[in-house]
């Protein structure tokens, strides 16, 4: 008899697993289609954007303009609450709900910032996107409330794999973002199909990915494994200081100008106070010829330090779109600039210093790695293994999104939250 059980057994337990395994995967094969195909023309939209203010460039005077509608438009969606990624991440902690207007908010308003010139990137967009999408797409279907978790990360997924062509990054991006140190692999399926999707959507669409392949492969010596490691420990301190200014800025406006149509004003003005002081347009924008001209070894000295307080001063006025791609710019003109002073090439300078701000910016040291193997390619891969670790280890608490939860420390095998890991498996059982 009880063999005859544990057969039973083992045929119900495999059958919840097809049964799990066929519901994911055309879940995901949907919304990766439905968010590759958002993602690419909110991809198309932000370059048409762009490249009409490349040819605009009074456009720049408008700034303040853009920031009144974008701040109109969210005070008119007030009775939602706060729209924005930490909204994304709530979600994925709690069973509070994304409204579905998040995703044509956030779409309309990252292009407005882009079209008249706005220091910003467009991961954020792609996190609420996909995000909101996928708890409609949940909502619709009526799944539980932790499926409903990995439908949000499936949308996130799909969405920011259409728009940098990484889709491995992209799924594991959404697992760890949420929770550092513990990470939902239940997920793990739906966000890798859901992205790969949205990739091969989006090239579909005629939309290259984000790729700086590397011809020279560095033999890793013990020396320039401490020159790679001085770099990244002063990425992990450029990290630190990002995302305090992006939150000081943030916070000290507010203090100073309560008024949010007169704060949106008063930023755009000093946007484009800033973008004629510098007499360039190099900052506006998410500057990635920027970035793609200091993988090749070029840039200013002070590229970092300007693209930090253009960015600081966009987000603080108002404007949406997000800070992952300007802390690409920063980390890699800052890496560009400094990696040579340690007797580091430049190009592989900024490559380390694009790869270990972003980790230092997102706690997420797996996606951080992933990102370089899809990006720079699998050369130099120990190095950037190195250089994540460390990067991941010094940033300390700080980070980009207020409701990331660290679960475990990162210097000791401490549980700092214990209630989460509580809840998550209350859940679970």
């Amino acid at each position: 008899m009880k063999i005859i059980d544990n057969i039973k057994k083992t045929i119900g337990d495999a059958s919840r697993y097809l049964a799990a395994f066929a519901k994911w995967t055309v879940i995901s094969l949907f919304i990766g289609i439905l968010g590759g195909s958002v993602g690419s023309l909110f991809h198309i939209s932000i370059d048409a954007a762009t490249e009409y203010r490349g040819g605009h460039t009074w456009l720049i005077f408008l700034l303040p303009v853009g920031a009144l509608i974008i701040t109109l438009l969210y005070r008119l969606c007030k009775r939602f609450g706060k729209l924005g990624t930490d909204r994304v991440l709530e979600a994925l902690k709690t069973d509070s709900n994304l409204p579905a207007i998040m995703a044509p908010l956030i779409f309309v308003s990252t292009v407005i910032t882009h079209f008249f010139g706005g220091s910003a990137g467009r991961e954020g967009a792609a996190l609420q996107l996909g995000g909101s999408m996928g708890y409609t797409v949940g909502k619709l279907i009526k799944l539980n409330s932790s499926d409903r978790h990995i439908i949000v990360m499936t949308g996130m997924s799909a969405v920011f794999a259409s728009l940098f062509g990484t889709p491995l990054t992209a799924a594991i991006f959404a697992i760890e973002v949420t929770f550092v140190g513990m990470s939902c692999y239940a997920a793990l399926l739906p966000c890798t199909i859901s992205a790969i999707c949205g990739a091969k959507v989006a090239a579909v669409f005629g939309i290259s990915p984000v790729a700086f392949g590397s011809d020279v492969t560095y033999k890793t010596t013990p020396g320039l494994l401490v020159r790679s490691a001085a770099l990244a420990f002063l990425c992990a301190i450029i990290s630190i200081i990002f995302c305090y200014t992006i939150r000081y800025f943030s916070k000290g406006s507010k203090k100073l100008i309560p008024n949010p149509y007169i704060r949106a004003a008063a930023g755009g003005t000093i946007v484009a106070i800033l973008s004629l002081a510098v007499g360039c347009y190099d900052y506006n924008g998410a500057g990635m010829d920027i970035i793609s001209d200091a993988l090749q070894g070029n840039c200013v000295p002070y590229a970092f330090v300007l693209k930090l307080i253009f960015t600081a001063v966009t987000i603080a006025a108002g404007f949406k779109g997000g800070e992952i791609v300007p802390a690409f710019f920063v980390g890699s003109t800052f890496g560009c600039w400094v990696g040579p002073l340690l007797g580091l090439d430049a190009p592989l300078a900024a490559q380390i210093g694009f790869v270990a701000l972003f980790c230092g910016v997102v706690n997420c040291p797996v996606a951080s790695l992933i990102l370089a193997l899809e990006v720079f390619g699998a050369e130099n891969i120990p190095i950037f293994a190195l250089i994540c670790s460390i990067s991941y280890m010094m940033s300390g608490k700080t980070g980009l999104y207020k409701s990331q939860t660290i679960v475990y420390s990162k210097i000791s095998d401490d549980l700092l939250d214990f209630e989460v890991v509580h809840d998550r498996h209350e859940t679970s059982t």
